[in-house]
């Protein structure tokens, strides 16, 4: 554990580089143009919709129809951030472990089909478990909880399949996963209290994968023969 928290402080430490803080605004950039155009465009839709005479009819239907955009864009934040920021991940991931390993043992950078695909599936169930989570905030007792276990267990998963597949097979990053999988809850949970900081959340693609990066170098990985070796060490 206290290797764990090691890596998070040096994972914070480095999010504030030059290389990290040029990803960010380009992802924010991209994200919030994105939603700025789905608003637009769910607005002109909603609108062409409201063939209302009365005035104050329709103007109580476009501040009804405003409110529901915000929390629609609310809602769709995170994961449009996370496909954002998944163009710019092998750069960061690059960055970060030429600080952890020596020369010529880097990972590979993710052929784009595959991080596409990955991305597309990121966002997917990001924006499943979220809005699951989101339903709990109005259950008393457990909406917090709800929040911080069902993002723990996304951004531990998902950020872990992408530092470990810059090294071996989408196969091999799973079955480490499933062997680590209490493990890497744990560090998801650090990622989760991250997303919960007002403030921080828009760092935290940077943060998580800094962090994770260097939870995957931790972790003993099982002999692969030829096409797979332990990260350990290096």
């Amino acid at each position: 554990m206290t290797e764990m928290f090691e890596a998070a402080l040096a994972a914070l430490r480095q999010i504030v580089t030059p290389p990290f803080r040029a990803v960010l605004v380009k992802s924010l950039g991209m994200t919030f143009l994105l939603l700025a155009l789905a608003w637009v465009g769910l607005d002109k839709l909603a609108m062409s919709f409201m063939m209302v005479e009365h005035p104050w009819l329709r103007t109580a239907l476009t501040y009804a129809t405003g409110a529901g955009l915000f929390f629609l864009m609310a809602f769709l934040i995170a994961p449009v951030s996370v496909l954002v920021s998944g163009l710019f991940l092998d750069d960061l991931a690059d960055h970060v472990e030429a600080d952890l390993y020596p020369p010529g043992q880097h990972g590979r950078a993710i052929p784009a089909t595959q991080a596409i695909f990955m991305g597309l599936r990121f966002a997917g169930i990001s924006a499943i478990v979220n809005f699951f989570a989101l339903l709990l905030l109005f259950v008393p007792g457990i909406n917090a909880a709800a929040f911080l276990l069902a993002n723990a267990y996304l951004f531990g998963r998902e950020y872990f399949l992408f530092a470990a597949t810059r090294f071996r097979s989408l196969q091999e990053s799973e079955e480490l996963r499933r062997r680590h999988a209490l493990w890497l809850f744990v560090a998801g949970l650090f990622i989760a209290v991250f997303v919960a900081t007002p403030g921080l959340n828009v760092l935290t693609p940077l943060f998580a994968v800094a962090f994770m990066t260097r939870i995957h170098r931790m972790l003993p990985s099982r002999p692969r023969g030829e096409t797979t070796q332990s990260t350990r060490g290096r």
